[in-house]
């Protein structure tokens, strides 16, 4: 028996703050309660705390296999733990590529021995196949990932019929990157034309473009509709798409969902001077009114969740000019203290963070009793001190790429403590690496 007694704790969720004290058994929250007088074998005193669901982030690429040089499923997870991400999904273009049953049964086996964290892994679909796809386990694995768009790896899915059977025969949910690849590479033509190699990443928003994310994000929505396909565009970057999206029926029940990412909501165009290709993403960070016009719908309800993205490379490969440095970049440590930071900043209310990163992703992904605060729930946890001002610098960041680009950046709010599944994981600044997470699964 393992027993965990959180004192005093204010707690935000289902839409409401107040203090309560929360007693964990053997992983699971059994009581909520204003107080509560029982023995635990620890007493965790939270007063002037503040108590979150965990952040579920459903986009993550923590490069293992293959990629280890840039990051590994251990110490991005502690990375991730650190900051307040108590269970993330993971991305299949790894190397190899995870277009197989098998593949996929080995990353889950490496989290099992390794991850702090609870995880689930996407499946990945190519264009030859489609008969690995139909075999994923809807109880079993988060969903499909499909690239309508190359990114990092070699998984376009272009070939139009192929994309015709994933969205009518997937089992479960599907999940897109959506940047139409001939616009891009008309784009990227017009601008070598112009200036050779001397492409800066200033031009990176212009050559992956809001129409590239249009055409192709409104392929994947006419796809799905027609096919009645559960469908999750991700990491939205533009004001136009989001057009596509409603607001109307009950997150439940909607059949087409979408994400933002914590770098599209904080960076805009202006960040480029400064951040250079540290800021550079697929899909790229765009205008300020993009910037504005993504958050207002986070807010509204067009966007359902919030994530990462989480995508390390290495210094030395960001280093590089513009046309030869990759996309992507580290977040996961940082995530919730930048978007705790923007609610200080008025932007975004407490409840609705906290709706954004744990009851929303539950819920979309129908995952099993986790994502809320509520008896019979895991207990992924996160105690927060709003008010304990906290600097990002060299020697705290946890990646194994060992940069940020929030590097410099000083957060009002401090991740104090994270807990897993019941464990007590991450406490100030220190591991509890004894217990590993746990895997996801799917009410479906």
């Amino acid at each position: 028996m393992n027993t965990i007694l959180i004192k005093a704790a204010t707690l935000v969720n289902e839409g409401k703050i107040y203090t309560s004290d929360v007693f964990i058994k053997d992983g699971f929250i059994e009581e909520i309660s204003p107080v509560i007088n029982r023995p635990a074998d620890q007493e965790i005193n939270a007063e002037g705390l503040h108590l979150l669901p965990g952040m579920i982030d459903d986009q993550v690429h923590f490069r293992e296999p293959g990629l280890t040089h840039k990051a590994d499923i251990f110490t991005e997870s502690m990375a991730a733990v650190a900051g307040g991400i108590t269970s993330f999904m993971e991305m299949p273009n790894t190397v190899p590529n995870t277009l197989t049953q098998s593949l996929l049964a080995d990353k889950y086996k490496i989290a099992s021995e390794l991850s702090l964290a609870n995880y689930s892994f996407f499946m990945g679909a190519s264009n030859d196949n489609i008969e690995e796809v139909l075999k994923t386990d809807p109880a079993q694995v988060c969903g499909i990932k499909v690239f309508m768009g190359s990114s990092t790896g070699n998984m376009l899915v272009d070939n139009e019929t192929v994309l015709e059977n994933i969205f009518r025969e997937a089992p479960i949910l599907v999940a897109t990157h959506c940047e139409d690849e001939m616009t891009i590479r008309n784009n990227m033509a017009a601008f070598k034309e112009k200036y050779g190699e001397d492409i800066t990443i200033e031009m990176h928003p212009l050559i992956r473009n809001a129409e590239a994310c249009y055409i192709s994000s409104s392929l994947a929505v006419s796809l799905a509709k027609k096919h009645n396909t559960r469908l999750h565009i991700l990491h939205i970057s533009t004001a136009k798409e989001i057009s596509l999206f409603e607001n109307i029926t009950p997150l439940k029940d909607k059949r087409i969902t979408a994400e933002a990412c914590v770098h599209h909501l904080w960076f805009d165009a202006q960040d480029y001077a400064e951040k250079g290709n540290l800021i550079k993403w697929n899909p790229a960070v765009k205008t300020a009114a993009d910037r504005e016009a993504i958050l207002k719908a986070v807010l509204d309800g067009h966007i359902d969740v919030i994530a990462t993205d989480h995508a390390p490379h290495t210094i030395e490969e960001k280093a590089q000019p513009y046309l030869k440095a990759p996309a992507g970049g580290p977040l996961v440590q940082h995530a919730l203290s930048a978007l705790l930071e923007m609610y200080h900043q008025g932007k975004i209310s407490l409840e609705k963070i906290v709706e954004k990163t744990a009851h929303n992703v539950a819920t979309c992904f129908q995952i099993d009793r986790r994502g809320f605060i509520r008896e019979g729930y895991w207990a992924d946890l996160v105690l927060v001190a709003l008010n304990d001002p906290v600097k990002v610098t060299k020697a705290n960041i946890l990646y194994k790429c060992g940069w940020s680009p929030f590097e410099g950046q000083t957060f009002k709010a401090d991740i104090t403590h994270t807990f897993i599944s019941g464990n007590l994981a991450y406490q100030k600044g220190k591991f509890m690496t004894n217990e590993t997470g746990k895997r996801l699964a799917f009410n479906r």
